[in-house]
């Protein structure tokens, strides 16, 4: 049986929720907390399509303690994962946060085991993800290193640190003038993205958690450790995918085991991991190409275009 408690975050598409729930199976969790979302209005197959997801995750034949957290209404992503997670960590000190479209491999409840109880009283570290976006690119000799990027395709974290989560951003208008921000972010290209985008969620544009709560983990000076190797694949890009659309469905990016555990010696940010990732993950590169021609005379900004449309 394995005891560390598991969130598991439901919607409206059976066919993920069946294979992320066979994952669950075989691991067999003590403990097990459901959230919900119910249908939407005006998507005619929504009702049909949670009642399905929630028949599916009936199905536990194993000894389990079950919770659930089950909206009739629908919530939107925002709402109902930050209320869903609230309800968890009213409940349970640490847990493992997994959605229905990410599949992890089974080392990923291993290592987020380990790490939970390793830096539990740990203040910097504040999440651990399951994800790994380096394309291979080693980060020194441990299994894993510290990133100021916590992605959340299957993570873990504590109570003390998703109590600092404020979804609402009421720090982001004064916290954005400060010397600490220009600090955190000291590239002027990826300071420029994250201020468009925490502007945005300041202003309730975007429908979802996790820029929120990111935004508090770094208000708050946290770490995510971040193996790796990708040990959970997110199987919901496509065509319904929330926001992780695409025209068709894709596989995800490949999982590998973790091997044996070597920890870090210091938990301090890797600074060239995180360049990395923002320049190939968050576009950053393509916002340092396009900086550099807003600066360019007219003629050969026109001269550039002629040659990438091959004229």
């Amino acid at each position: 049986m394995f005891t560390t408690p598991i969130a598991y975050i439901v919607f409206n598409r059976p066919w993920h929720t069946r294979k992320s729930f066979a994952a669950l199976r075989l691991l067999r969790p003590e403990h097990l907390f459901i959230v919900a979302d119910g249908p939407r209005i005006g998507h005619a197959t929504d009702e049909v399509r949670c009642r399905e997801v929630r028949r599916i995750v009936s199905e536990i034949d194993w000894p389990c303690r079950v919770s659930h957290n089950y909206s009739e209404q629908n919530l939107g992503c925002k709402e109902r994962v930050t209320s869903g997670l609230n309800w968890l960590f009213s409940q349970v000190e640490e847990a493992i946060v997994l959605e229905d479209d990410c599949l992890p491999h089974p080392d990923f409840f291993v290592f987020c085991e380990v790490l939970l109880e390793r830096y539990k009283y740990d203040h910097r570290v504040m999440v651990i993800t399951g994800n790994n976006f380096q394309a291979g690119r080693t980060c020194g000799d441990s299994s894993y290193y510290f990133s100021k990027y916590n992605h959340v395709w299957g993570w873990a974290s504590w109570r003390r640190a998703w109590q600092i989560n404020d979804p609402t951003l009421a720090f982001w208008p004064e916290w954005k003038k400060s010397v600490e921000w220009i600090k955190h972010t000291p590239d002027k290209v990826e300071r420029y993205h994250w201020e468009n985008i925490f502007d945005q969620m300041y202003r309730n544009e975007i429908d979802t958690w996790d820029y929120p709560w990111m935004a508090n983990v770094w208000y708050s000076g946290g770490l995510s450790a971040t193996p790796h190797v990708n040990l959970v694949s997110n199987i919901g890009i496509g065509p319904e995918g929330t926001h992780t659309v695409a025209a068709e469905d894709q596989e995800g990016l490949p999982v590998f085991s973790l091997g044996p555990m070597n920890h870090p010696s210091n938990v301090i940010q890797d600074k060239k991991a995180d360049r990395y990732e923002f320049d190939y993950i968050y576009g950053g590169r393509e916002l340092r190409l396009y900086r550099r021609i807003k600066t360019l005379p007219r003629k050969i900004v026109n001269k550039i275009i002629r040659t990438v449309m091959g004229r």
